[in-house]
């Protein structure tokens, strides 16, 4: 990228979270992640370079050797002129959703990350004059903890992201719960997974994007965003799964797409991909819960057939599912068994602040730091060194509950050697790449203080009569 020579005319709003924002280039397959802060908080030039220095490093040093070298992308951090900056800024602002718009796109240090655009195959350095299709899933924490640390029954019976929902409608953030839930997606059962992908299609929040030559057509910003429209939907997919097939159109027409669109993430989702480190984590001591929520309405309907539980498939461990849930499985003690130990690191920190670096709280994150994350024990021996190994595995833990997992499809070329997931033209061959994009390095370490205070919350808003009476903070909707 020539530093130099930007035009804010050629970047286009692509889409952001709560701590970074997207733009993408017009015509390259590159995108620009910058930093996001409050009006009131500011960080210097320095502390922004550092702060994107580290997500490159933990890309590269931790999530790349647990997800395997092609699953994860590292990018790099560039200096771009600070007018360009500015002027992109002004340009993009009136694109962002209102919920979003209490942190500002930092525009004072001229730094930014510069990584490939998943969301166009990146076969050629420029984009490629064939449709391509990606669809991004959040699929979020994939099992209920089982750690005798958790002192309230309900987190025995229903996940994160189930209790979190009730939060999230209650406060007016999404209009609606939705039928998603991550156990089923994480199940390994097609018939679980293929329940998890329609539920995401009629209800995507923030967890499913779709989109076209780069261009997001289906997802939403916030609650109010136009509701969900499958015809058009399938209208977008029919050339990639039934371009000579005769379907015209109606109900059927979209049922079918659909149904084919959800089959062949089901198939990519369960097939294999290049080997990381996670196998390194398989024998750890932190067990599963139930491998069914409470609050899944699969879950229900499975118990109103008076089945205890579904059949159990499992994830083939080669498949990038596996290797995520794995790495989320770090979480070994929840954050109710976590808080104490964190809040040792903490007192330790007061007492010796210039410990802070020697420990790395805040980086460098290495090789040094990615081989302490490998100590599954959870025998507290009442150190500073054992409660700060597992407030770091919990942090680790957060990212890979917070990734998404990026699929591009799009038909092969004649001269090309591609996977076909199925034969002649029912779906036309696709070329199937598929990798996991790091939202952010870790929670800071501060945040698990934070997290603390949220897990009461997401109680409360679950239990029925009480999520009225509890005031909400913003971090709720990290």
């Amino acid at each position: 990228m020539d530093e130099g020579k930007m035009d804010e005319n050629e970047w286009r709003y692509h889409g952001e979270g709560n701590k970074s924002l997207v733009v993408a280039h017009a015509q390259r397959c590159v995108v620009l992640r910058f930093l996001k802060f409050p009006p009131s908080r500011k960080k210097t030039s320095e502390e922004v370079f550092q702060h994107l220095q580290n997500i490159v490093d933990f890309s590269k040093n931790v999530m790349k050797e647990f997800l395997g070298e092609n699953s994860a992308h590292c990018g790099e951090v560039v200096q771009l002129p600070l007018e360009f900056v500015k002027q992109l800024c002004l340009k993009i602002q009136s694109e962002r959703p209102e919920s979003r718009c209490d942190k500002d796109l930092d525009t004072l240090s001229g730094y930014a990350l510069c990584l490939p655009n998943l969301a166009r195959l990146q076969t050629y350095r420029f984009a490629e004059h064939r449709p391509i299709l990606c669809v991004e899933i959040k699929p979020k924490c994939g099992f209920i903890p089982l750690c005798g640390g958790v002192t309230h029954e309900l987190k025995h019976r229903v996940c994160r992201y189930c209790m979190h929902q009730h939060l999230k409608v209650a406060t007016g953030k999404w209009k609606q719960i939705s039928k998603y839930c991550p156990l089923d997606l994480y199940s390994g059962n097609k018939q679980r997974m293929h329940f998890a992908l329609k539920s995401l299609l009629q209800e995507a929040q923030n967890n499913l994007k779709i989109f076209k030559n780069g261009e997001l057509i289906y997802g939403c910003a916030d609650a109010r965003s136009p509701a969900a429209d499958w015809t058009e939907l399938a209208h977008h997919l029919k050339p990639f799964f039934f371009p000579s097939n005769g379907l015209a159109g109606g109900p059927h027409c979209t049922r079918a797409v659909i149904r084919e669109l959800v089959r062949v993430i089901t198939r990519v989702l369960l097939s294999g991909s290049d080997k990381g480190r996670a196998g390194a984590l398989r024998r750890g001591p932190a067990p599963r819960g139930p491998r069914v929520c409470e609050a899944s309405p699969f879950g229900r309907s499975l118990r109103r057939q008076g089945k205890n539980s579904p059949e159990c498939s499992g994830l083939p461990k080669g498949c990038l599912l596996y290797k995520t849930l794995q790495v989320q499985m770090l979480d070994l003690l929840d954050i109710e068994g976590l808080y104490p130990l964190y809040r040792r690191v903490e007192r330790y920190l007061e007492e010796f602040p210039e410990e802070r670096k020697t420990l790395q709280i805040d980086g460098p994150y290495d090789e040094a730091f990615y081989q302490k994350l490998l100590d599954l024990s959870t025998e507290d021996d009442g150190t500073v060194a054992f409660a700060l190994t597992k407030v770091q595995q919990y942090r680790v833990a957060m990212t890979a509950k917070d990734c998404s997992i990026m699929i591009a499809l799009s038909p092969c070329l004649q001269d090309t050697r591609c996977r076909v997931l199925t034969d002649a033209w029912r779906p036309e061959k696709l070329h199937i790449p598929h990798e996991v994009l790091i939202h952010q390095p870790s929670q800071p370490f501060q945040a698990c203080g934070t997290a603390h205070s949220l897990s009461s919350f997401l109680l409360a808003a679950a239990l029925p009569g009480r999520c009225s009476l509890c005031p909400v903070p913003s971090s709720a909707f990290f």
